[in-house]
């Protein structure tokens, strides 16, 4: 006899082995028709596989989150079988899940094209109706490494032959179609339903590497039914509208081009619109008890060395040697540097906590096909910060700074913001007794304040755990922005300490902190999350002052200089053009507030305020319209 429980706490007994299709049966029809999937001892696995010991165990249905993630697998290797059925020529060679989606890497010798994946999704949807059984198969290694090169599959040959030699290796059939995989799966291809789109093609060098040959990818999204589908393409269709790179050409903001890629060319209302998140960050960081450093962007190779990035972090650098043979890096981190500053002159514990802050430009290589807009660039600056503190001031100084990142992020509109916590990666630095200690700190200041964290296993920091704050803009989608770190271990490699009451020297602890995290990053959310419609404090150009006729050219002028001394930045507009036509430029570069003035504007001494967005206007007198956007021009901080 062996016990299985439940996740209600209930126990089922059985003196024979069971499937968890057949533990899903015997728990009702209901669970057995929607039953995809079944988590033993916290591993999920196929619903076929059988339980003949005590354990744990859950059924897994569509309306668990992980269904997902078990779907778009499903719906790669669907789209694999849909290919090598239309097209027998093609090798497949690996397919994961994804955010929102899946793709699965092919090689052709004919490219793909778009009307392709039409005729692609369509046999997909035979393949659902067919409903095939998907089963797992044991094979040997060398009996899998010949069958795959038999079929012509050199790539699924080449990944089994790095998998080490005797062991056995699991491949999934459905149909025709065999697969290599580790599971799990659906039970069958009927259970995945027709939730799915083949969105586009892309090209990816096998494996990643850019040596290797180039393959086309496609990819695809599945949902669970076609009410979440058709959300997902609503938002694709809101966020391609939202796209900052679009936005950011129409409003005059930025530019990039070939001879510095992932670097950002700033025009001056996207550098205003940069000093502005500057400007309000620098006041929020002083009232918090911050001050403010700057160090060298280039700086001897050594001091990487000494913290771990030169072995951790090498490939990601940019290193130059000079003519004295001295290697010198530039900085892709901003730590070592606030370190320096830390240890010049001697420190007492009166001086703790010591809040330095830093907008510090670093420079991180990335592969030329990862680069995205102002999202993923090359060169960045980070709102960086390093607190040093005692032990007994940790806990403390995590909740400030959670406190802060919080109530940051609701000024500018983020309302729904997740934590997740990162514990400690394969590939760090430091003791497990001091891991145990940091990671401890940072769950107890979240767990003190009330806040709910999500997992991120073994993705902190290399020195460190760390904490992601990820915000939910105005569609739905969610963006990582703020960190938070806590370490013990670079103030160690540095040798940085301070005198304590005893007299005696000892070891700081170490808060990494970033609130916006890339101000460039931050910059392009801002603009997708307001579709380039900021609030009229944000906004670069605040607003123009626009003529009706050459008559009001004095006025208007005399608008403008009442404006600018009131402290917002504005333009005037007198060119010789129909009134409708410079409202519907200045709507498209998304200038929040239009001020008209004509000839009886001036002689009242009024303006005709329009709202970007708005169909009317609003008479107010010259000094009321003044106050009034002098007001809303404020920032929050």
């Amino acid at each position: 006899m062996f016990a299985i429980t439940l996740p209600d706490g209930s126990v089922r007994s059985y003196d024979k082995p069971v499937s968890g299709r057949e533990l899903a049966a015997d728990i009702g029809p209901g669970l057995a028709r929607s039953a995809l999937a079944v988590r033993i001892d916290g591993t999920l696995r196929d619903l076929a596989t059988v339980i003949d010991r005590d354990a744990q165990v859950s059924i897994l249905t569509p309306r668990d989150a992980e269904a997902l993630e078990l779907l778009r697998h499903d719906a790669a290797h669907v789209m694999a079988e849909a290919v090598k059925e239309l097209y027998p020529e093609t090798q497949v060679t690996i397919g994961p899940a994804i955010e929102n989606g899946f793709y699965y890497d092919f090689a052709r010798p004919t490219p793909f094209q778009p009307e392709d994946l039409e005729r692609i999704e369509a046999r997909m949807r035979e393949i659902v109706d067919r409903d095939e059984e998907i089963v797992c198969e044991t094979w040997d290694r060398d009996e899998a490494i010949a069958f795959f090169l038999a079929q012509g599959e050199k790539y699924k040959a080449e990944i089994i032959e790095s998998i080490p030699a005797g062991q056995n290796i699991t491949l999934y059939r459905q149909g025709g179609f065999i697969d290599l995989c580790r599971g799990p799966h659906l039970p069958s291809t009927g259970r995945l339903g027709k939730a799915f789109k083949l969105m586009k093609l892309a090209g990816a060098y096998w494996r990643g590497d850019s040596r290797n040959e180039m393959l086309q990818r496609i990819y695809g999204t599945a949902w669970t039914d076609e009410k979440q589908l058709k959300a997902y393409l609503q938002q694709l269709e809101e966020a391609e509208k939202r796209d900052h790179r679009r936005l950011g050409k129409e409003m005059d903001l930025f530019h990039f081009q070939e001879e510095a890629p992932g670097a950002v060319f700033w025009h001056p209302k996207g550098w205003t619109l940069f000093q502005r998140l500057i400007a309000y960050m620098r006041r929020r960081q002083h009232e918090a008890g911050y001050v403010e450093i700057s160090t060298p962007e280039v700086m001897d190779r050594q001091l990487w060395v000494t913290s771990g990035h030169w072995d951790t972090f090498r490939e990601h650098m940019y290193f130059t040697q000079t003519e004295d043979e001295r290697v010198y890096a530039i900085k892709p981190m901003n730590c070592p540097g606030g370190i320096q500053v830390f240890k010049h002159g001697i420190k007492s514990y009166r001086d703790l906590p010591l809040r330095m802050a830093e907008f510090g430009k670093v420079h991180r290589y990335e592969p030329s096909g990862a680069l995205h807009g102002l999202m993923r660039v090359r060169a960045f600056t980070q709102d960086d910060a390093h607190i040093f503190c005692t032990l007994d001031q940790m806990q403390e100084e995590c909740q400030k700074v959670v406190g802060l990142i919080m109530d940051i992020y609701r000024d500018f509109g983020f309302e729904d913001v997740r934590i997740k916590f990162s514990d400690r990666p394969a590939k760090r630095i430091g003791s497990d007794e001091v891991w145990d200690r940091l990671e401890g700190a940072l769950k107890s200041a979240l767990e003190h304040m009330g806040y709910e964290y999500g997992y991120n296993p073994g993705e902190g920091a290399f020195y460190g755990p760390k904490l992601e704050f990820v915000l939910r803009d105005a569609i739905g989608r969610d963006w990582q922005c703020g960190t938070l770190q806590v370490d013990m271990n670079l103030t160690e490699r540095f040798d940085v300490t301070y005198v304590a009451e005893d007299g005696q020297r000892h070891r700081p602890v170490m808060l990494h902190r970033a609130l916006f995290g890339s101000l460039e990053r931050f910059t392009g959310i801002l603009i997708e999350h307001y579709a380039g419609r900021f609030p009229l404090w944000l906004a670069p150009l605040q607003a123009v002052v626009a003529t009706i006729t050459s008559d009001a050219d004095a006025y208007a002028l005399e608008v403008l200089a009442a404006l600018k001394a009131a402290g917002l930045d504005c333009e005037a507009d007198l060119r010789n053009e129909k009134i409708n036509y410079k409202v519907r430029e200045h709507s498209v570069a998304k200038v929040p507030v239009m001020l008209v003035v004509g000839r009886r504007e001036a002689e009242e001494r009024t303006v005709a305020l329009r709202r970007l967005g708005g169909n009317t206007q609003e008479i107010l007198a010259l000094e009321e319209a003044v106050a009034t956007l002098a007001g809303e021009a404020a920032s929050p901080a």
